[in-house]
């Protein structure tokens, strides 16, 4: 799979954001381990509260993080990264990061030693999780390691990282830009998911050409713009879909004109129906 482009965030912004986590308390967690991990391999898997916040840190060891419902976001010093539940985020050893959660979510997580990641990319990549992974992750959840890890669960997940390592990448699922007319464009989608402007439409409004926003999306995002706005659409649906909210008040709050319109694009991005992604968060949370 392609690697896709994605925004660059300066020591500035990243600092700035650190900053605006410090002045919300309310939702700061903590991170489970702080000097060194118990085991080579560890699972845990744990609620995540809206507007939650894991504060800037690193730690030396690698981290796979993967959202059983709701999103993956996490900031670092080099991007921005945003997933749906069909991937996770690969974290190497020492990349100072701070995760975030705008709503309500539940997260599982791999932590990796440092001796055992260099079957992993030395990157921060989003990398899918095929149902084999995903069911090896529930394995897990279901059946949490004890504080002395077995021989036959440290073979469980030893393999469950080479699954990882062999699994697709991506360069990040929801690319960011600092191209200025790219990112007005991005926030006015973000912000409004319903907005079904053209890419003519889009391109007036930010005083430039139809042909020169298409290609500037594509340079810096590694997709059409159509794409990404897919792909927003899917991340901001997976949360609310787990909440409850109806397929048709989501597809009408997106813009579409049908219900089945959203749920035909779902299933494209996601290889499931919102109700069978719904059933699927119950079940797992069950």
């Amino acid at each position: 799979m392609a690697a896709a482009h994605f925004g660059q965030l300066s020591n500035t912004l990243f600092e700035e954001l650190g900053a605006r986590v410090k002045k919300k308390p309310q939702n700061v967690l903590v991170a489970p381990f702080s000097t060194e991990l118990p085991a080579a391999i560890v699972f845990r898997s744990a609620p995540m509260p809206a507007e939650g916040i894991y504060p800037e840190h690193h730690h030396p060891w690698g981290e796979f993080v993967f959202a059983i419902s709701g999103v993956v976001e996490v900031r670092f010093r080099g991007g921005h990264f945003l997933v749906p539940p069909q991937y996770g985020i690969w974290l190497p050893p020492n990349v100072t990061h701070l995760g975030q959660n705008r709503r309500a979510a539940w997260h599982s997580s791999i932590y990796v030693s440092a001796e055992l990641c260099a079957v992993l990319p030395d990157n921060v990549s989003a990398i899918a999780v095929t149902p084999l992974i995903r069911e090896m992750l529930e394995h897990l959840r279901q059946h949490p390691p004890g504080v002395a890890v077995t021989e036959q669960e440290k073979r469980f997940l030893k393999v469950l990282v080479d699954m990882l390592a062999a699994a697709d990448r991506v360069g990040n699922y929801l690319p960011t830009s600092n191209d200025p007319v790219v990112q007005k464009v991005l926030g006015i989608l973000e912000e409004s998911p319903g907005d079904t402007r053209s890419l003519a439409e889009l391109a007036a409004y930010v005083n430039t050409s139809e042909r020169t926003l298409m290609r500037r999306c594509q340079s810096e995002l590694g997709m059409t713009l159509a794409e990404w706005r897919q792909r927003m659409r899917v991340v901001k649906a997976t949360p609310l879909l787990a909440e409850g909210r109806t397929v048709e008040s989501i597809a009408l709050e997106f813009g579409y004109g049908s219900s089945s319109a959203f749920i035909t694009m779902f299933r494209r991005l996601t290889g499931e129906t919102p109700d069978e992604y719904r059933k699927r968060c119950r079940n797992d949370k069950g």
